[in-house]
């Protein structure tokens, strides 16, 4: 690969921050739970204190829809996780996997194998933070790739993984921060490395008309649209985290059917407002809206006999 696909932590951080202040909510109001984020989010006490509703308040001043956008996208990648584990898949890779820990948090089977990809530094820092009776511990990996020294394929093999085996794939929150070219060749490695084998994968992206017309990827009456959508690139990049690639959703779905995944989903907070929100008494207005990123699902063409 040309260029690594796991970068610094800033943003792990921040995901994690928004899945703390989710959890707090009220259990029949809350989309997601994470009892662990807590362990990465700098300042959790205060926003303990805080709670939820005042603290997605004060996230609301910087970006309205910012928590609900990326809560959806927890919730979402959970819902397909587990609707795959239940059916049948018996690996899961988490590309990126930073400080989530969805291999614990959701009820998945014992028989589900998970590999935890990213950069060896920010795995030590997350297992230094995780308790010690974590349900499934056994049955995850952490498989750390120095990209300027090791192939995925090569360190994820070594780690156990099957080729054989029906697998899911997330790739989270990556696409944006990395060359095209990383992205198509970490596609097309993952394409070879599970053999098409009844396999499924998901990856977000940033809409392209973000570049040329912010106001396209907000709902209607969103303020000040495109100053929001700056800030939001702006913070990234202060962070050490770019935003450097845009894609549209042909372009993706080329990139997917070229390495013989076809495209089963493409949706954003827009489509899954009335999923989420709006049966915990919570819908979100249309000028609160983010289709700024999107959530891609696709399936394998050929399962392998």
């Amino acid at each position: 690969m040309s260029d690594s696909i796991f970068r610094k932590d800033g943003t792990a951080q921040g995901v994690a921050k928004q899945r703390y202040i989710e959890t707090l909510a009220k259990p029949d109001q809350r989309v997601i739970n994470d009892p662990y984020a807590k362990r990465f989010v700098l300042g959790a006490s205060l926003i303990t204190l805080m709670g939820h509703k005042l603290s997605v308040w004060i996230t609301q001043k910087f970006a309205p829809g910012f928590h609900e956008h990326l809560i959806s996208r927890t919730r979402f990648i959970d819902d397909l996780v587990e609707k795959n584990a239940a059916s049948g898949s018996e690996q899961y890779i988490i590309l990126g996997a930073g400080y989530d820990l969805r291999a614990h948090r959701l009820e998945l089977p014992f028989s589900l194998k998970v590999f935890e990809v990213d950069q060896p530094e920010v795995q030590v820092r997350k297992r230094s933070k995780l308790p010690k009776d974590l349900p499934n511990a056994s049955n995850v990996s952490y498989v750390g790739v120095d990209f300027n020294r090791q192939s995925l394929t090569e360190q994820l093999l070594a780690a156990g993984f099957d080729q054989s085996k029906r697998t899911i794939i997330t790739l989270e929150g990556v696409s944006q921060y990395i060359s095209k070219d990383a992205t198509a060749s970490t596609i097309k490695e993952l394409s070879e490395l599970t053999n098409h084998s009844g396999s499924t994968f998901f990856i977000s992206y940033v809409d392209e008309s973000l570049k040329n017309d912010p106001e396209a990827c907000f709902g209607k009456g969103y303020p000040k649209a495109t100053k929001r959508a700056e800030t939001i690139k702006n913070l990234s990049a202060k962070v050490g985290e770019p935003w450097v690639s845009f894609f549209n959703p042909e372009e993706i779905e080329t990139l997917l059917s070229e390495n013989g995944f076809a495209l089963t989903q493409n949706k954003t907070l827009a489509d899954l407002n009335d999923e989420y929100f709006t049966p915990v008494g919570r819908r979100i207005p249309e000028h609160h809206i983010f289709k700024l990123e999107h959530f891609v699902v696709a399936e394998s063409n050929t399962t392998a006999t």
